[in-house]
């Protein structure tokens, strides 16, 4: 069976479905490219043959229950093997098989082609959001952190659901319209996976490996999807949003992304004071530490040790900035090293080791955080 008519059954089977996708929202999401169409339409032409399939058995065995039944005098029989019937249900799975072994390998074999794209961009995973690096096409050098931005109000209950609810983030990742971009995936601490349906992509981020996968976007818009590997504690809150625009949207963005990367950068030879170091620290904890550590730096008991009184926060510096650099092996406690910059590290150790109960006076320097890393 060839692409085009598994397209055709599947553009078919896709209008009787319409009705029923528009009011209970049970079918794939609508496909925006070439890819995730195909796959979409193997997914109907599949469920038809298993429509048929199911139709034919059970119409067949409720026919035998009413036909043969013992109130119109039918008499049990010994039955035995029929050789045609046999040789009928091994071909017609064979067929169906081959039908569409074809269209299937050609669109897997597609997915793998990550070669001659217009950008790359590296995503890795961490417990628990992304880091989007752009490595080659217009917006090379851009590189981000995207975060879940629900409000904590609608996930305590508080607040009412939003419309997207679990799948929002502060920085999705922005690709302009009809561009062939290759993603590369890593990850920083365990196994997580890039899932945006619409674009028919699924490839796990393993640490200490990357993988690639591709997409072209043929539709301008934004598409949602999230971590498909259970990773931990807050693996639910790991969205994935990419923002698809025109190019020339797109290239206003990168100029923006490059001013504003510009700006944030921070000048390495300032010495920070103790009061800019724990405002600016207490905004990373925020983002970084406070599904674990809590808020009040009690931790959960158990599970994710306090800060608040530890002797961590209130030891020698040095192994509070080792354990913050380089995570903990064995433990939940991921390295923050390749996530956050000199001054953010320096920062929050700071607020940590002055926050709470905690008040060692120190200030951690930049520097000190550089120095540390070699």
């Amino acid at each position: 069976m060839t692409n085009r008519r598994v397209n055709a059954i599947g553009a078919a089977l896709l209008a009787l479905s319409g009705a029923a996708e528009a009011a209970y929202h049970w079918n794939l999401p609508t496909p925006v490219t070439r890819v995730a169409g195909e796959i979409y339409n193997l997914h109907l032409v599949m469920m038809g043959i298993i429509l048929v399939i199911f139709v034919g058995v059970f119409g067949v065995m409720f026919y035998s229950i009413y036909a043969h039944r013992k109130s119109v005098g039918h008499k049990a029989e010994n039955f035995h093997e029929n050789i045609t019937v046999e040789i009928i249900w091994a071909i017609i799975p064979f067929l169906i098989l081959i039908a569409v072994a074809w269209p299937a390998t050609k669109s897997i074999l597609n997915l793998k082609d990550t070669a001659s794209s217009d950008i790359t961009i590296k995503a890795t995973g961490y417990q628990w959001k992304w880091g989007y690096d752009y490595l080659r096409g217009e917006g090379e050098g851009i590189s981000f952190l995207s975060n879940l931005s629900t409000p904590q109000d609608q996930i305590t209950g508080k607040a009412p659901k939003g419309e997207h609810y679990l799948l929002e983030v502060d920085n999705p990742m922005v690709v302009p319209v009809g561009k062939k971009v290759r993603v590369l995936l890593t990850s920083n601490d365990v196994i997580h996976a890039w899932m945006v349906p619409a674009f028919g992509v699924k490839q796990d981020a393993i640490p200490g490996f990357v993988r690639d996968t591709w997409f072209r976007a043929e539709k301008e818009g934004v598409y949602r999807g999230q971590c498909a590997e259970l990773c931990g504690k807050d693996h639910g809150f790991m969205p994935i949003v990419v923002e698809v625009l025109s190019t020339e949207k797109y290239m206003a963005w990168v100029g923006e992304q490059k001013k504003r990367m510009a700006a944030a950068a921070d000048d390495p030879n300032k010495k920070w004071n103790l009061s800019e170091l724990k405002a600016r620290g207490e905004k990373v904890y925020a983002a970084n530490c406070v599904a674990c550590h809590q808020a009040n730096g009690q931790g959960v008991k158990g599970t994710f040790p306090a800060l608040d009184g530890s002797l961590l926060a209130n030891g020698p510096r040095g192994r509070h900035i080792e354990i913050v650099l380089n995570g903990k092996r064995g433990t939940a406690m991921a390295p923050f090293g390749k996530q956050l910059s000199d001054t953010d590290v320096a920062a929050v150790i700071t607020y940590e080791r002055n926050a709470w109960s905690n008040k060692t006076g120190e200030v951690i320097q930049p520097s000190e955080i550089g120095s540390a890393r070699k």
